[in-house]
């Protein structure tokens, strides 16, 4: 049995009849290239299978302990089902992207089956030019963006061909865990929390600021900055200047509805990296930049732009290199302005850019455990009610969301890859929104492209596709000006030409 981190238990605790702690994603396949030139069912659920020993948590099933007396554990599940979470549909002509985005929308606003293993794939037919699309969901309790692009690797091919199959899995299937076992393991753990909370105070405390989920809880502000200028004043650890965002409120940051919006699309990495060239900046600089101008235009459109600018929420990898394959939760939630208050294109990268830069100098400061740290705070038995206290009240209007969306930049290869033959075009990821954080934008490069998938609230947002195009729109604000015909360098005709 293997327990949860408190930090994976977060995930689960912050569920509702509205919330939903899975992530996921939308690849679409040219299958021309697999056998028979199809996508099939049975043949994705024998790779799957095949594949099932390089990937461990497609195998977990959650063992709660009672009265959350501690954090849950994961057992691999003796009675696995694979076609109950290998599942197929189709869309009725003509299958337009809006349709599927719907489609997507409604599998994805359903919570997972906390009696199976916390996954689910769906094979969508009936696209146009005989493409497939395939739908995944994962709760965010078994992975993070790292862990979940290893079952990328697990699974997907870097040829049509594939490779040879992993030895296969012995039955090593668990009964499941009596009431009375778990009952009994959690009251075995029920004196290590204070331990735990002992050895986690000295690391989180003083950087209490960077939790903005318990910094808003009376007093905890307060003495986090005390713990911060006693650590000064020990000349323990690097110091860094604190953020102080107050994020103003949006239309996107009430109470979330149990549906969801989603839409998709995709920018050339090759535009993007010749605007980074230019300014001098970083990929992902540009990335949270044009996600500002296409908020910003949203924002202008419902006459609801805020004067200060709102506050990111973006979540950055802590795993190191020994941690690999160990899955679960390795993460920072880090804050930075989106300068949606600067009209000017240029000085928005320019702005992002500085903001960025300061947020990954905090980052080099705060200890990788912060987050795992921060939730030792709260007893286990607290933990489920305390999480859905700190995200209903951020929604509510007598409190200040922490963040106003979250924006998500995932690394990915740049060479094509294939699944059971098909051919990967491309690959956009799907997220999680709260409440009092109704939009999320996670982007994912991809052979030379940039994948935006965006989550948001389906009444908040009823209008979310229209940030796609406006997102294209403030990338060509920001593109360099082409060099005039006599400046451009000509080709050498050889000799013998």
């Amino acid at each position: 049995m293997r327990q949860l981190t408190a930090l994976d238990q977060q995930f689960l605790a912050l569920e509702d009849s509205r919330n939903y702690g899975h992530v996921g994603a939308l690849s679409i396949y040219d299958p021309s290239a697999a056998p028979q030139g199809e996508l099939t069912l049975p043949r994705l659920q024998n790779l799957i299978a095949e594949r099932l020993p390089l990937v461990p948590p497609f195998r977990w099933r959650l063992a709660e302990v009672p009265f959350n007396l501690d954090y849950g554990y994961w057992v691999d599940d003796a009675d696995f089902d694979l076609e109950f979470h290998v599942r197929e549909i189709a869309l009725a002509p003509p299958g337009t992207d809006a349709q599927l985005a719907e489609q997507v929308a409604r599998i994805y606003a359903r919570p997972l089956d906390r009696s199976r293993p916390l996954w689910e794939m769906y094979l969508i037919h009936g696209l146009p030019n005989h493409r497939v699309a395939l739908m995944s969901k994962i709760h965010h309790a078994v992975i993070d963006g790292m862990s979940g692009a290893e079952i990328m690797g697990a699974l997907f091919d870097p040829t049509p061909e594939g490779r040879e199959p992993p030895p296969p899995l012995p039955d090593s299937g668990e009964a499941r865990p009596s009431e009375l076992g778990m009952l009994a393991r959690g009251m075995l753990g029920m004196p290590r929390y204070p331990l735990r909370l002992i050895g986690s105070v000295p690391r989180a405390l003083p950087n209490i600021d960077e939790v903005p989920t318990l910094s808003a809880i009376p007093g905890v502000k307060a003495a986090g900055r005390l713990a911060s200028t006693a650590q000064r004043a020990l000349g323990r650890g690097r110091v860094v200047g604190q953020v102080d965002l107050t994020p103003p409120r949006t239309s996107f940051n009430g109470r979330v509805s149990p549906h969801r919006r989603y839409a998709f699309g995709q920018l050339s990495l090759s535009d993007v990296k010749d605007v980074k060239n230019h300014y001098g900046c970083t990929v992902n600089d540009v990335v949270v930049g044009i996600c500002a101008g296409a908020v910003r235009r949203w924002l202008i459109e419902r006459d609801e732009l805020p004067d200060d600018p709102l506050v990111a929420q973006i979540p950055v990898s802590v795993r190191r290199r020994e941690e690999q394959g160990t899955y679960g939760n390795r993460i920072l939630l880090m804050t930075a302005p989106l300068h949606t208050d600067i009209q000017d294109p240029a000085d928005r990268l320019l702005k992002t850019h500085a903001a960025l830069a300061e947020m990954k100098e905090r980052h080099r400061a705060l200890p990788a455990e912060l987050l795992q740290d921060a939730n030792q705070f709260v007893p286990p038995a607290l933990f489920s009610r305390a999480a859905r206290l700190t995200f209903s009240l951020s929604a509510s209007r007598a409190g200040r969301p922490a963040w106003n969306l979250v924006i998500s930049n995932v690394p990915g290869p740049q060479f094509p890859l294939y699944l059971a033959g098909a051919r990967m075009e491309a690959h956009y990821p799907i997220s999680v929104i709260t409440d009092g954080m109704g939009l999320n934008i996670t982007v994912m490069s991809y052979c030379g492209r940039l994948d935006f998938g965006i989550v948001a609230d389906r009444e908040q947002m009823p209008d979310v596709w229209s940030l796609i195009g406006w997102l294209g729109e403030a990338l060509e604000e920001l593109r360099p000006p082409s060099p005039p015909q006599s400046a451009r360098p000509t080709a050498k005709i050889p000799a013998d030409g």
